[in-house]
């Protein structure tokens, strides 16, 4: 068992495709306002609705196992509830459905609270305190430290809200109720210590880009200090409400299902106005453009929240759109294209309910077929039939789990309370590449080959067969650590090559992409830093030895890291590193950008270390009747980046962020596309 495979490395896949599943069964209608929740182990429950093809409303429970890729209809027991539309549904503790709200048949908002126990299939209605919130529908909802926070929605009148309070899940005591932000068909979650609402129709009832936060740390209206969130999982669809029957009467739908009307509630809170003004600071930011902004006037919007990011699946509409997967970075505030909808979404499909699991590293869309059917039977678009299953892991989103916040990990100790790391690895980094003479320990050596040595095949065109390789100095290593977080070389040592009996090992990679490595395997983190952390090029280099061992948690890393801080002076070599490590999906990326910056990349160090062949094939990325166009050309279609007149000035806005207005004499600030209020 050699340490490295060899050099010569091409990709063999053809990148990642979204997968879609047919399902069979009890296929619910396409109910408008119902709640779609993904539940863990390959489980999805439907409830309520509207069937905008019967006029009926109901409250059914329907579960779908994507293992078996069926739809049953789940006998429930209990305090049903009465049938509703656009009500929330929030995976509770793991094992229930946290249900508020809703519009039933009469056109009644509620405001009542219902459990739904998925092991016993059981209702209960708990006993609430405090006073409850008015009956909303189309509102958001989403659950942290034990609190269901509500805000927004439509009520009585087709008044938008904008209120928010919470039900605290551990007393059942409703909070007061807060003046926020009017909308409904938005989507909420909590990070970093705030509720954020991005999305949705506001009270002039225009679809909006905008995104607004309430701070919630350290308030004594909020209680506690919040912690790490998830978002609601329940998101509506963004159609408009369809005139629905006064009858209480009992009907049988397309669907063959009798609607349960005969149990309702409608328990509906006194209005509460004005609201007081919250305890934490609220700000919002308006995008105006960007090249990589979505437009929620166009396509069917999807909005969740991983990792750090939301995520806006942007899928086809009735007419034809640009579709796309983008995402906007929360702590930067920047949107970033991750694929072309064309590369996800089958055309001839539409998506009414997008559910994701409580990792963030799954997406479902759920959605029928377009084309009505040619024998005269039922449409196949009057039902929920087919669902398309998305690994975000594919497009670089680690997943709420490894994005968590590196303060709440456990800090290192008190030698190295310093350290820009957290955790044992603070300390563990102190004996990396450390000779044994300093006590340190080490009890192994790796080389490499040099860093300018691979440059020069690079240059040759990677022709290196007849010449003797040059070997780097020493790393200085632990055989214990590396057979704790390197599997290969655990296999390696447990069958006592070569390496076991000399406790030496040549890597046939760049020196400073295996050190950054290795480095990783001490600390557990190849985040930037001005001194000790890896750079972009290191990263690119530390993805094919993902590649090449078999790691994909730091393969996962590194796709991560290069696709947000993707720039022109490594652009051409991830490009290449992408396309050597198999990763097609950054590749791509990693394409587009360098055909969108081409004058800038070829003049790059990064561009002229890729081999005669690589150059080629880098030119072939553009499409056949591509054409290189000169910047004044540029300038007249208004493709580029335009910067503020000089009489606009920058100010800091109320948020705190720096935008449009400060006197800092630099008139020539870009246009990022975003107004701070």
């Amino acid at each position: 068992m050699s340490a490295s495979p060899g050099r010569n490395r091409k990709a063999t896949t053809e990148g990642y495709k979204p997968k879609l599943i047919t399902t069979i069964g009890a296929k619910p209608a396409c109910l408008v306002n119902a709640s779609v929740t993904y539940v863990g182990d390959d489980k999805i429950y439907a409830f309520g609705g509207f069937d905008q093809f019967t006029d009926e409303v109901y409250n059914h429970v329907l579960k779908l196992d994507l293992k078996d890729r069926k739809w049953n209809l789940v006998d429930n027991y209990g305090d049903i509830p009465g049938v509703r539309m656009g009500h929330t549904a929030c995976l509770w503790q793991g094992d229930k459905l946290l249900v508020f709200g809703g519009e039933n048949e009469h056109r009644q908002h509620l405001a009542d609270v219902i459990v739904f126990d998925l092991k016993t299939a059981h209702w209960t209605q708990p006993e609430l305190h405090g006073t409850a919130p008015r009956g909303r529908a189309r509102h958001s909802a989403v659950i942290c430290d034990e609190k269901l926070y509500i805000s927004g929605g439509q009520t009585g009148h087709d008044s938008v809200l904008d209120d928010i309070c919470y039900l605290d899940l551990k007393t059942w005591t409703w909070s007061r109720t807060w003046r926020f932000v009017p909308r409904y068909d938005h989507t909420s979650w909590i990070w970093n210590g705030r509720i954020w609402i991005f999305g949705g129709i506001n009270d002039d009832m225009e679809k909006t880009n905008e995104i607004w936060w309430l701070d919630l740390r350290g308030s004594p209206g909020f209680e506690t200090a919040m912690h790490y969130g998830t978002v609601d999982r329940t998101l509506l669809s963004t159609r408009h409400r369809f005139t629905t029957p006064g009858s209480s009467s009992l009907a049988t739908g397309s669907t063959g299902y009798t609607a349960n009307s005969s149990v309702q509630s409608s328990s509906l809170g006194p209005s509460r106005s004005p609201y007081s003004v919250p305890p934490g600071s609220i700000s919002s930011l308006k995008f105006h453009s960007s090249p990589n902004l979505p437009s929620q006037a166009a396509g069917m919007h999807f909005h969740v929240f991983t990792s750090g990011c939301m995520l806006d699946f942007v899928t086809p509409a009735e007419l034809s759109c640009e579709t796309s997967l983008c995402s906007l970075e929360l702590d930067t505030l920047r949107w970033q294209k991750l694929a072309d909808g064309k590369d996800m979404y089958n055309p001839n499909y539409r998506w009414h309910y997008c559910t994701t699991n409580a990792e963030g590293t799954h997406a479902w869309l759920l959605g029928s077929p377009a084309e009505p059917a040619t024998d005269g039977s039922v449409s196949p678009g009057e039902y929920l039939s087919d669902v398309l299953a998305i690994d975000l892991r594919k497009y670089g989103i680690l997943g709420n789990g490894l994005a968590a916040d590196p303060r709440s990990k456990i800090p290192s100790s008190d030698a190295n309370v310093s350290s820009y790391l957290s955790g044992i690895g603070a300390d563990l980094i102190s004996t990396f590449d450390m000779p044994p003479a300093s006590g340190s320990g080490a009890d192994f050596e790796i080389t490499t080959e040099p860093d300018d040595f691979e440059d020069d095949i690079s240059a040759t065109g990677g022709n290196s067969s007849t010449e003797v390789a040059p070997v780097s100095q020493p790393i200085h290593v632990h055989q214990y650590i590396l057979c704790t977080r390197w599997p290969h070389f655990n296999r390696l040592w447990r069958s006592q090559m070569t390496e076991y009996h000399t406790k030496k090992m040549h890597i046939p990679e760049p020196y400073s992409a295996v050190r950054a490595f290795l480095r990783y395997l001490y600390s557990d983190s190849i985040a930037p830093h001005p001194t000790n952390g890896p750079t972009l090029k290191d990263v690119a280099g530390m993805l094919v030895m993902c590649n090449i061992y078999d790691m994909p948690r730091l393969q996962l890393f590194c796709v991560n890291r290069l696709s947000r801080e993707l720039d022109v002076e490594h652009a051409a070599i991830i490009w290449e590193r992408a396309g050597t490590a198999n990763e097609e999906w950054l590749k791509r990326r990693a394409a587009a950008f360098c055909l969108n910056n081409w004058g800038k990349v070829v003049r790059t160090a990064g561009f002229r270390a890729l081999g005669s062949l690589a150059i080629m094939e880098l030119c072939a990325e553009a499409d056949v009747n591509a054409r290189v166009v000169g910047g004044e050309e540029l300038e007249m279609l208004g493709q580029l980046d335009r910067s503020f007149p000089g009489n606009r000035k920058r100010s800091l806005g109320s948020a705190g962020v720096l935008t449009a207005g400060e006197e800092d004499g630099d008139d020539d600030v870009e246009d990022d596309g975003m107004d701070v209020n």
